[in-house]
């Protein structure tokens, strides 16, 4: 195995999600399609910024459970929902491939939570403030569940 292959992390996508208003739960498509400097079509959260897509880990979402939630993929406002990558411990300017096609690089980890939004009142707790990301779309396609994720742990790029 290469030097390049070794420095690679590898996951897989377990839910995409979507809504048309900020603030609010997500809920679960069959694909979804990213645009290059704009992120998911549809999404409430898609623009020209910094955020134009949000994940979150399936394992999060098992820590939720386990502590008595009736949560699912969506309800945390992720739009895709990872399995197999510590997500909270990719730096920013980590450069992601998801799919056959997207890539993505993240631009925040975490977030603040200004006025304990729906999401917070319908579940008691939120842990996309601790625990997810988002990214930029660099390069669009279509993304669906159980497509491949590919993260390039060499040195990010800003």
């Amino acid at each position: 195995m290469s030097q390049s292959e070794q420095n690679k992390k590898y996951g897989r996508v377990v839910q995409v999600c979507t809504s048309p208003a900020k603030g609010t739960a997500k809920r679960p498509v069959p694909q979804i399609t990213l645009q290059a400097g704009f992120g998911i079509e549809g999404d409430a959260h898609a623009g020209k910024w910094h955020r134009q897509v949000s994940l979150l880990a399936r394992e999060s979402h098992a820590v939720m459970l386990a502590k008595g939630a009736r949560v699912t993929y969506g309800d945390f406002g992720e739009n895709i929902v990872t399995e197999g990558i510590e997500l909270v411990k990719l730096p920013v300017g980590t450069i992601v491939r998801l799919g056959s096609s997207v890539i993505g690089r993240v631009t925040q980890i975490g977030k603040k939570c200004h006025a304990h939004c729906q999401i917070f009142h319908t579940v008691g707790d939120c842990i996309m403030p601790r625990e997810g990301i988002f990214m930029e779309i660099l390069q669009g396609g279509t993304l669906a569940a159980d497509d491949a994720i590919e993260v390039d742990c060499n040195e990010p790029t800003g």
